[in-house]
């Protein structure tokens, strides 16, 4: 793995998060407990700030980046970001689940309960309303969640990288 300070800044990892081997963490990025950063992803808070909040999984070769002086990137708790999905100069409130490859822009806010579907695109400033499900390119609101998809999807999810992350510790 590569934790690295920049311009005097260190990254904050608790002790029991997981981070792969060929994970990038660098800068001013503070992570909460039970996280997870898998193979490939990059966290750079070079030009701004990165906070995660607890038990967040980043998933293999997704990069969570910010905008220079302008958007930091602030992701709340129980929130899964998909394999290759980039998360950049954005806030995502609590249990949210990025999809596999999708993009989120800056300026974004992804309120709590939400899914962005695999392969969205979501534009700058939007914001995605809680208990929807946004897909597409741009994204647009395709349905409103159930609790079922809550529990179902968004907390099994965040939850299941938790035990993963287990298997990886030594």
């Amino acid at each position: 793995m590569i934790i690295k300070d920049v311009n005097g800044k260190s990254p904050k990892i608790p002790a029991d998060c997981y981070i792969a081997e060929n994970a990038t963490i660098v800068g001013d990025v503070e992570i909460g407990n039970q996280c997870s950063i898998w193979f490939n992803a990059v966290i750079r808070g070079d030009v701004h700030s990165i906070k995660l909040g607890n038990k967040v999984n980043v998933q293999d070769g997704a990069v969570i980046h910010a905008t220079y002086l302008k958007s930091p990137t602030t992701i709340g708790n129980n929130v899964s970001i998909g394999h290759n999905a980039i998360v950049h100069g954005c806030t995502i409130h609590d249990d949210v689940l990025i999809g596999m490859g999708s993009i989120i822009m800056d300026d974004c806010v992804i309120e709590s309960n939400a899914i962005i579907a695999a392969g969205a695109v979501v534009t700058k400033n939007t914001r995605v309303p809680s208990g929807t499900v946004y897909a597409g390119v741009p994204a647009i609101k395709i349905k409103d969640i159930s609790e079922n998809l809550v529990h179902g999807e968004i907390h099994r999810i965040a939850e299941n990288y938790v035990k993963y992350s287990s298997w990886f510790k030594v």
